[in-house]
């Protein structure tokens, strides 16, 4: 009788034992039936349908013990991607240096939670690492087989695809980032900040007199994303920071976000640009406050207003008629259901009701062109003017357009895309009428030029803050901005999406000196959900 290795389990905790062990063989005598040889048995039936308990028992424990036993192939042989998985589970005990003790938890279904205790070693340091994770089990689609439905996170809730978990010499020194006032900004305190501090780290350790020290972390396939450190085995010394940001606002921005799923807002001083808060609740983790690039809706109606207030088409007291419908070049648009037109509306009336005809029907006037509504936004907002705010960002899109995307776009739909960044910054410089770059860290830590635009017109900055007054106290914002004091003012958005059956949620707003915008995906009008958001941010900082 052979000798081997057999597997087995412990106190639920996948071990390795060694020892003596008989394997049972297939008897050929027991295919035979009196005297006649059996023909050959079929070949089992492919099984469909969810994994049974039994099969997601044995999956998970055969795919748990491989993990454990720094088995990568066999391990990967259990997923349905065996390739990902392969390579990431070799990683694991590789670059990573991570040795681990699985415990399975009680599956439920076919999702199977297990925790996770295992040592961290580099270079002669050790430290322990301690997670929560869970599997699930499906049916594989080539051959019925249950199989771990395969996901960076399963290793690690933290990977994404693409993702590495790595040991050694951090690329940057740590940092201690601070605010405006010296409060320490932590990603445990401020959890939408964790990509943010990554990222400052990344571009500023070196530069705050820091020196490396030795970590576990994620690296990221994304470009321009750096690494998230998951364990510290050694300090190094940390560098500190100043930013712009402010503790109190950005407590109010985290909390205010949790309101609604998908959803981010960003907080900016207008008379510096300074950005006092970003947050994002989102479940992709993607920063969409700084980096998002999707139709703001009715929100971009503070830059067609300047528009057409600049080109002399109209102003806040001039006409802007809103019919029930207007047809620009073959296609119709319409306003927001119930909506009554109003034929004799001044523009701050088709402003503070987001009358979406009443633009439509001015932007075909002389001297406007295809162009004007991008000019407007670049030489006056500074949008589209590679802004450079001390972290990845996206610093908005107006292009020229012709036929239905130039009438689209004067009402935020079309080839426009924005961000939550970008809409404080155009309240911010509506309102002050002077552009100023929104930035998160101080000139002087590296060259970066700030974005440089015209502004506007001292009149023009005048109407267009009155207008957003207006809307803010009898307008679409004044269920969402009421019971806030001080200068006040705010426009809504709301920006259908194709395959969304509900349309985005757009707000931005000012109280005295801080203007903040606000999206969530599928909120629908922009008062019922982005609305609350800015709100509860303008009154912790306003």
């Amino acid at each position: 009788m052979s000798r081997g290795v057999k597997l087995g389990v412990i106190g639920g905790v996948f071990a390795v034992m060694v020892g003596g062990c008989g394997y049972g063989v297939y008897n050929i005598a027991s295919a035979l039936t009196e005297g006649t040889r059996a023909s050959s048995p079929a070949a089992p039936e492919r099984r469909t349908g969810p994994p049974d308990a039994d099969e997601v028992a044995e999956t998970s424990r055969k795919f748990l013990t491989a993990w454990a036993e720094g088995d990568a192939p066999t391990a990967a042989s259990y997923t349905t991607d065996m390739g990902a998985a392969g390579d990431l589970l070799a990683s694991y005990a590789g670059e990573a240096g991570i040795t681990a003790r699985i415990t399975p938890g009680t599956p439920a279904g076919t999702t199977v939670p297990f925790s996770v205790r295992a040592t961290v070693s580099h270079d002669g340091k050790s430290k322990a690492l301690a997670y929560r994770g869970e599997l699930r089990v499906v049916r594989g689609a080539e051959d019925g087989r249950a199989l771990v439905d395969w996901s960076p996170s399963v290793v690690h809730p933290e990977l994404r695809d693409g993702d590495t978990l790595v040991t050694g010499e951090s690329a940057a020194p740590r940092i201690e980032a601070v605010d405006r006032d010296g409060t320490v900004l932590t990603r445990k305190e401020y959890p939408s900040l964790g990509p943010v501090l990554d990222t400052l780290r990344e571009r500023y350790g070196e530069k705050t007199g820091g020196t490396p020290g030795v970590e576990l972390a994620v690296r990221h396939a994304a470009e321009d994303t750096a690494d998230t450190p998951l364990l510290v085995l050694s300090e190094g010394r940390p560098g500190r920071l100043r930013t712009t940001l402010s503790a109190p606002v950005q407590a109010a921005a985290e909390r205010a976000v949790q309101r609604f799923g998908e959803s981010s807002v960003v907080a900016v001083k207008p008379s510096t640009g300074e950005v006092l808060a970003v947050a994002n609740n989102r479940a992709d983790g993607f920063d969409a406050a700084f980096q998002g690039k999707v139709a703001p809706g009715s929100t971009m109606k503070i830059v067609t207003a300047a528009m057409l207030i600049d080109n002399g088409v109209t102003s806040m007291n001039g006409p802007a008629p809103c019919p029930a419908e207007a047809v620009w070049q073959g296609q119709t648009f319409h306003n927001l259901r119930g909506m009554e037109p109003n034929e004799s509306a001044t523009l701050a009336n088709t402003f503070l009701r987001s009358c979406n005809t009443g633009f439509i029907k001015l932007v075909d006037e002389e001297p406007l062109t295809d162009a004007s509504l991008a000019r407007e936004a670049e030489d006056r907002f500074g949008l589209g003017k590679d802004w450079r705010t001390g972290i990845v960002s996206a610093d908005g899109t107006v292009p020229v357009a012709g036929g239905p995307d130039r009438a689209a776009g004067a009402i935020g739909q079309g080839q426009v895309q924005m961000n939550p960044l970008n809409m404080a910054s155009v309240t911010a410089t509506a309102i002050t009428g002077a552009f100023r770059q929104p930035h998160l860290v101080p000139d002087g830590l590296d060259d970066r030029p700030r974005a440089t635009a015209q502004g506007l017109p001292p009149g023009t900055a005048a109407q267009l803050k009155e207008m957003m007054r207006l809307t803010a106290t009898q307008g679409t914002a004044q269920r969402a901005m009421a019971g806030l004091g001080g200068d006040i003012g705010a426009k809504t958005g709301s920006a259908e999406v194709d395959g969304q059956s509900v349309a985005n949620s757009w707000f931005t707003g000012f109280r005295n000196d801080v203007a903040a915008a606000a999206m969530t995906e599928g909120g629908g009008h922009g008062g019922d959900a982005a609305g609350p958001i800015v709100a509860d941010v303008l009154r912790a900082g306003g």
